[in-house]
């Protein structure tokens, strides 16, 4: 069913901010109003936050339009691959207890990988640090068998049975397969299934009460309805849900698994903010911290601005241990941020970028399916423009 937003000027009159409590940075409050009423999303969750604490945080929209569902703070979105840099911490959380170093090889965990050849027929040899920075050149599984697999063990045999796409280190592919056997080792390594290795050493420690796998392990929460636009009315018509993403019975998958809210996932980013350690608690140690902050991907183009239709912007980031990372600025919205910001986005517009220099992360909360490139959404870049100019009067 497509459902059309009202007029800005009913929206306005209508309950649709909920406030976080914190204070409110009124340049971003205004580019998000106008979003909303341009229909480009039906609703928004942002929040900026320092290494000492959140500096904006609101609520602006419907997070259901049929529902006539205000947007709040604490609304569920599915973060998709902000997954990723979560993964990136349990593993390195790993390394720091001598239990695996992200340079070893796949192998030494997963034995099955010893036999994986290249495209030139060579012995792959696979590495962790391979796996989380796209560059392992591991084939994909096939849809079918990944929706049957119940376990991140069952994925294992499809991805090996599927050809490899190229030398490991060659180039930089976007690889879905090489975060989910990572977080296999995770299991393995730790002897704890990956979901739960993550609740027990990140998500409880940090606070994130509202971050979840399986968002019906939390009854009370207040699930984001996701839009598309109808590309002839240009209205927001709501899609199906996120397959077998969340749901029970399935792999809890470290490529792209999580659901979380606004003020949950600052908690993590103002974590990485002040380099691995949040109200008293060092969750990662500077070596660590390290790995994942700085280009482990050499001189490889990388990202998702290569292509002409987004600037061929690929030698301007790298990739480190799950992150992304800026290596220069470009225009768009990369422009206001500094060299070595580092971050993620997620498939359905969510995005959180932690810049080091301006001590400030930006965090986005949104749910279209239909963005060509989430990462260059015109959202995105009106509030990280307004929140940059504002942090730094």
């Amino acid at each position: 069913m497509i459902t059309k937003l009202r007029p800005y000027s009913i929206l306005l009159s209508l309950p649709l901010l909920a406030s976080c409590a914190a204070p409110k940075l009124p340049s971003v409050s205004a580019a998000m109003r106008e979003a909303v009423a341009n229909q480009q999303v039906s609703g928004v969750v942002t929040v900026v936050a320092t290494r000492e604490k959140v500096v904006h945080c609101e609520a602006t929209g419907l997070a259901d339009i049929a529902h006539n569902e205000p947007m709040r703070p604490d609304t569920l979105f599915w973060i998709a691959s902000m997954t990723k840099p979560v993964s990136a911490v349990a593993l390195l959380m790993l390394q720091d207890e001598g239990k695996l170093n992200v340079t070893d090889p796949v192998a030494k965990f997963i034995p099955e990988f010893s036999g994986l050849k290249t495209p030139s027929g060579k012995p792959a040899n696979l590495t962790i640090s391979q796996l989380m920075t796209h560059t392992s050149g591991l084939g994909e599984a096939g849809r079918s068998a990944a929706s049957q697999a119940k376990t991140l063990a069952d994925l294992i045999p499809a991805f090996l049975a599927t050809p490899m796409q190229f030398e490991p280190g060659a180039q930089w592919r976007y690889t879905q397969s090489g975060i989910n056997t990572a977080a296999r080792i995770v299991e393995i390594a730790s002897g704890m299934p990956f979901d739960v290795f993550v609740q027990k050493r990140i998500l409880d420690p940090l606070g994130m009460k509202n971050t979840t796998f399986y968002p019906t392990r939390k009854p009370s929460a207040r699930l984001v309805a996701a839009y598309s636009k109808n590309r002839s009315t240009g209205a927001l018509e709501a899609v199906p849900s996120t397959g077998t993403f969340g749901v029970e019975g399935h792999p809890p998958l470290g490529n792209g698994g999580l659901f979380s809210t606004g003020p949950d996932y600052a908690r993590f980013c103002r974590m990485l903010l002040a380099g691995g350690s949040f109200e008293g608690k060092q969750y990662l140690s500077a070596e660590a911290f390290h790995l994942m902050t700085t280009v482990q991907t050499g001189d490889l183009p990388t990202g998702f601005f290569q292509s002409a239709e987004f600037g061929k912007y690929g030698t301007n980031y790298g990739w480190g241990i799950g992150t992304c990372i800026l290596r220069e600025p470009h225009p768009g919205v990369a422009a206001m941020l500094s060299p070595g910001t580092f971050g993620h986005g997620g498939a359905w517009g969510t995005q959180a970028w932690i810049d080091p220099v301006r001590g400030a992360a930006y965090i986005l909360m949104i749910q279209r399916t239909d963005l060509p490139n989430s990462d260059a959404s015109e959202v995105r870049s009106a509030f990280q423009q307004a929140a940059s100019k504002a942090i730094s009067k």
